[in-house]
């Protein structure tokens, strides 16, 4: 029964938590059982280019090393703040949090080039962590119970404990700074004087993600008018 209880809790988790947080624990416990190996999944550009495994564009976000406390760490605020996105400022909007992902993919994908940097799944949480702290200025937030911040503070506490765990902050510092050109181009630019939404979906990301929105003008045939049952 609690087994049941957690798949129907974690079933209420929105789709793109839900997926992109089982693809890491699914990469990381296949890499455990021995099943892959790390060298299979980082990114390496002419391993891609070349020999067109061009898998490593993705796999590359997906693994956070091995099982730990640096792990479960990660997993803990992907899981978080993933969601509270997706639950608060891109509610209903599921295209635009997958472009989202995207465009914060590319971007560190060609940053991450210059650091060569060969694991970008936490520079992505970080990227994650930023965006909900630039939208949510006033909350208060409690870091483990040691600390009490509002919450743009928050990317950077979590650079100083990622860096206390022996992890390079260059790679927390990627994520940051691709998280303020995606809040900036989407929150900050538009709303300035001759600014505009340079950040536009795709049509078919809409299409694919998004239900439908009604035709405020759409009149519906006799038969689907609420009444009295006909003969």
């Amino acid at each position: 029964m609690a087994w049941q209880g957690l798949a129907t809790e974690f079933l209420q988790v929105p789709a793109v938590t839900r997926t992109y947080t089982v693809a890491c624990v699914l990469t990381t416990a296949a890499v455990q059982l021995e099943l892959l190996s790390p060298f299979q999944l980082y990114f390496n550009p002419h391993l891609v280019f070349r020999k067109f495994q061009v898998w490593r564009l993705i796999t590359n976000f997906l693994f956070f090393g091995p099982l730990g406390f640096s792990f479960f760490f990660n997993m803990l605020f992907v899981f978080r703040y993933c969601r509270m996105l997706e639950e608060g400022s891109f509610r209903g909007r599921t295209a635009d949090f997958v472009f989202m992902f995207l465009f914060g993919g590319v971007l560190m994908t060609l940053l991450g080039l210059l650091g060569s940097l060969f694991f970008l799944g936490q520079a992505l949480t970080a990227m994650l962590v930023y965006v909900w702290s630039r939208r949510s200025p006033g909350v208060r937030v409690n870091f483990f119970g040691l600390l009490t911040f509002q919450a743009p503070f928050l990317p950077w506490a979590l650079m100083g404990f990622s860096m206390l765990l022996g992890n390079s902050i260059l790679v927390d510092l990627l994520g940051i700074a691709v998280g303020h050109v995606y809040y900036f181009l989407e929150d900050v630019f538009p709303n300035q004087p001759g600014g505009k939404r340079l950040l536009l979906t795709p049509s078919f990301l809409k299409l694919l993600l998004d239900a439908p929105e009604e035709d405020p003008n759409y009149l519906p045939l006799p038969e689907e008018q609420p009444g009295p049952l006909q003969q």
